[in-house]
C-alpha cells in the first residue's frame, strides 16, 4: 500500500488530527490498517510521540480507549531509552547464534524472493521510503532466520531507505527478530503473511510450519549474497549569515521540531554532519525528505560540516541543541526531547519492564486510564 508524506506542517498536522485510534488498535497489524503515518515525522523531531498522545486526549479521546496506540507510541520511546544506554550498533543481549554470513540475500535487495508480501513491500519502500510494521518483521525474519544473514548490514540497508528511519527503533527491532535483543527467534510463515497482507500464496518456502521453519536450510531462492555500501551525498555548504550577537539554535536529521524556541530571535542551523552520515547513510529520497521539512522552520540555513567546524568557523558559544544520542561533538546548552514519560529513565531489559514503569505513572495522571 503506497502512501504520500507531505512535508507541510499543516499537513502533517491534518494527519495527526484524522487518527482513529479505536480502529488503530483493531486494524494496525494488517497491510491496509488504520495506521497513523506519523511515523516519519516522529523520527525526523518534527513532532513528539508525547504530542501525539496530548492531541489526541484534548479531543476528548480517553486513554482506556487508545491503549494499543499508546503502546505503540512508548514502543518508540523505550527503544530511545535503550540507545541513550546502549551501543545499538552492537548486541545487546547476546551474539546472534544463527548468523552464517554478514551480506544480505541478493534476492531481498531486488525484491525478488517470490514471497509476493515481501517483494511488493520491499519495492513500495524502493518508491516511497515506507514499509508497513509487520512488513518490516517479515523481512528481518526471512534475511536473519531464514537466509542466515548476521543483522547489522541488512539493517542498515532498511535504514538507509526509510523516511522513518530511527536508528534506535531499526536495529532494536532487527536485533529482536534474530534474538540478539530477545530470547528467541521470530518467525512468520506464508500462512501468517497471507492473512494479514491479503495475499493468497500456498507452495512458497515459507509455506511450513513454524517448526519446520526453525529448522530448514537455506533455500536456493536466498542463497545468493551481495556487500551492500551505502552513501549519502549531502550538499555542499553555503554562505551562511551569522548574527554573533543572537543565540544558534542546532537542528540536525533527528530535530526538525519548527515549533522549538520559536518565539526567540536566534540564527537556526540545520547541521548535516559528514561523518554522522557516513556511519548512519540515507538515501537521497530521505535526505531530499528531511531538507524539505526543514522548510517548516522560518529562517533555517543548512551547514554541511561537523559541530566543531562550525562553531569554531562562526565563533559561536551561545548554542543549544535537543539530546540525542547519535549527536558527537556538540557543546553548548542540550535540551531534553519530549517523553510520554520523562521520569522513566534508563535501561530495561524488556518492553514490558519499561510499560509497567509508565503504565504505573499513567495510571496517576489520568485516572480514568482503565476505565
Amino acid at each position: 500500500m503506497e502512501v504520500e508524506f507531505s512535508t507541510d506542517y499543516v499537513s502533517i498536522f491534518e494527519k495527526m488530527d484524522s487518527i482513529d485510534p479505536i480502529q488503530y488498535g483493531k486494524t494496525r497489524n494488517f497491510l491496509d490498517g488504520r495506521v497513523t503515518y506519523l511515523s516519519p515525522y516522529i523520527s525526523r523531531g518534527v513532532i513528539s510521540t508525547k504530542e501525539v498522545l496530548e492531541h489526541l486526549l484534548a479531543k476528548g479521546t480517553k486513554i482506556s480507549e487508545m491503549e494499543a496506540l499508546v503502546k505503540e507510541l512508548c514502543w518508540r520511546d523505550y527503544f530511545q531509552r535503550v540507545g541513550q544506554t546502549k551501543d545499538l550498533t552492537k548486541e545487546i543481549k547476546q551474539v546472534q547464534q544463527n548468523a552464517i554470513h554478514f551480506e544480505i540475500p541478493k534476492a531481498i535487495v531486488e525484491a525478488s524472493t517470490g514471497i509476493t508480501a515481501i517483494d511488493n513491500a520491499i519495492s513500495t519502500l524502493y518508491k516511497t521510503g515506507h514499509m508497513h510494521n509487520h512488513c518490516r518483521m517479515y523481512t528481518a525474519s526471512v534475511v536473519c532466520n531464514i537466509s542466515k544473514s548476521h543483522w547489522f548490514s541488512p539493517s542498515n540497508w532498511m535504514y538507509y531507505h526509510l523516511l522513518d528511519g530511527d536508528w534506535a527503533s531499526n536495529a532494536c527491532s532487527w536485533q529482536w527478530v534474530a534474538a540478539a535483543n530477545s530470547n528467541k527467534r521470530y518467525y512468520a510463515n506464508q500462512e501468517n503473511m497471507n492473512r494479514f497482507t491479503h495475499t493468497n500464496q500456498q507452495k512458497t518456502f515459507l509455506d511450513k510450519t513454524y517448526e519446520e521453519l526453525a529448522e530448514m536450510e537455506v533455500p536456493s531462492q536466498l542463497s545468493s549474497t551481495v556487500k551492500m555500501e551505502f552513501k549519502t551525498n549531502l550538499p555542499a555548504s553555503k554562505l551562511l549569515n551569522i548574527d554573533n550577537q543572537m543565540p544558534t539554535f542546532i537542528y540536525n536529521y533527528y530535530n526538525l521540531d519548527p515549533k522549538w524556541h520559536l518565539s526567540e530571535r536566534g540564527n537556526r542551523i540545520l547541521l548535516l554532519d559528514p561523518a554522522f552520515f557516513k556511519q548512519f547513510p540515507i538515501s537521497e529520497k530521505c535526505l531530499n525528505f528531511a531538507l524539505a521539512l526543514s522548510k517548516n522552520i522560518p529562517n533555517i540555513q543548512v551547514h554541511t560540516g561537523s559541530f566543531e567546524s562550525l562553531t569554531s568557523e562562526f565563533g559561536l558559544t551561545d548554542t543549544y541543541y535537543k539530546e540525542h544520542p547519535l549527536n558527537t561533538g556538540y557543546s553548548g546548552t542540550e535540551e531534553a526531547r519530549d517523553w510520554i514519560c520523562e521520569e522513566t529513565k534508563g535501561y530495561y531489559p524488556s518492553f514490558f519492564a519499561y510499560w509497567k514503569q509508565v503504565e504505573k505513572k499513567l495510571s496517576v495522571r489520568y485516572p480514568n486510564f482503565r476505565s
